[in-house]
């Protein structure tokens, strides 16, 4: 889940000194490490550097509907989002992400899982080279192309970096993208792309309301876990819904014309930047519907 810790400083630049202490320890390790994914720095290395890799609510999972319980005490999540809140693009190396200002409650997560006030943070995707991959959650062991994660932190807590090494700290809400029809209300996230080619590059990004990218129905599984990227922070309840929503081919198309290099380096597509499942470890998959 990509960097909300690893290159945020980019676009936030009015952070607490616990925000920065945190991104920039996670940034140093990050780029001190290289993590990536490929063959000598993938996820399968990410233990190495980041112990735990292998603890007991590390995510991606595959989800087995059958052995999700259903939950008659799980509220309807509420999603209330300004779109004057989305401010900056990046290609941070390993996905893109769309960053908002969250120094105010106007774009929060509440109900669901949760208790309290979650603000959104960024959103970012996960996706495959072709479409039979590139999810981090599954379904049955079934991987959809793409992954859609909308990042929120607890206001609880002082700040940003301070809820992403708590318990209850942040709260993603995963969506599944399938190969479809094609989806006017991802395309202008789509056209900002070719201004983010390149590792490191920014741009501005403003008026967008995440929330058109929800699918009609917020039925939702839910599940305690961790960050799907390095530092794999086990701060997170996940909220993965059970419709997808759609692209068409051209669409998925452009995700894929990103680079993980920069500017000057031997170009290397981005592509296949996703976790795979990990050990379920006994933790309880709950359902919002029967």
């Amino acid at each position: 889940m990509l960097s909300q810790l690893y290159g945020e400083l980019h676009l936030h630049p009015q952070h607490t000194s616990e925000d920065q202490s945190l991104e920039s320890h996670a940034a140093a390790a990050a780029m001190s490490h290289g993590w990536g994914y490929g063959p000598t720095n993938g996820p399968d290395k990410w233990g190495d550097d980041f112990p735990v890799a292998n603890g007991p609510r590390q995510s991606p999972i595959n989800i087995v509907p059958k052995e999700a319980q259903y939950d008659s005490s799980l509220k309807a999540l509420k999603l209330r989002y300004d779109p004057s809140n989305a401010k900056g693009i990046l290609n941070n190396g390993h996905s893109f992400q769309v960053d908002f200002d969250d120094d105010t409650d106007s774009s929060t997560l509440t109900g669901g899982p949760i208790s309290g006030t979650y603000r959104l943070r960024q959103f970012h995707f996960h996706w495959g080279a072709s479409d039979d991959r590139g999810s981090e959650h599954t379904v049955d062991g079934i991987k959809f192309p793409c992954e859609l994660h909308l990042v929120h932190w607890n206001t609880k807590y002082p700040s940003f970096g301070e809820a992403a090494s708590q318990p209850d700290g942040l709260a993603v809400v995963g969506v599944f993208l399938k190969i479809g029809a094609a989806n006017p209300r991802i395309q202008k996230v789509l056209d900002a792309l070719d201004a983010i080619k390149t590792k490191g590059k920014q741009t501005t990004f403003d008026n967008f309301d995440a929330k058109t990218l929800l699918p009609p129905s917020l039925d939702y599984w839910t599940y305690d876990g961790s960050l799907t990227t390095p530092p794999l922070l086990e701060s997170v309840t996940w909220i993965v819904l059970r419709e997808p929503i759609s692209v068409n081919p051209a669409q998925m198309a452009m995700f894929r014309s990103l680079l993980f290099t920069g500017e000057g380096e031997a170009p290397c597509c981005m592509v296949d930047n996703y976790r795979p499942p990990q050990p379920l470890k006994g933790r309880q998959v709950r359902a919002s519907f029967k």
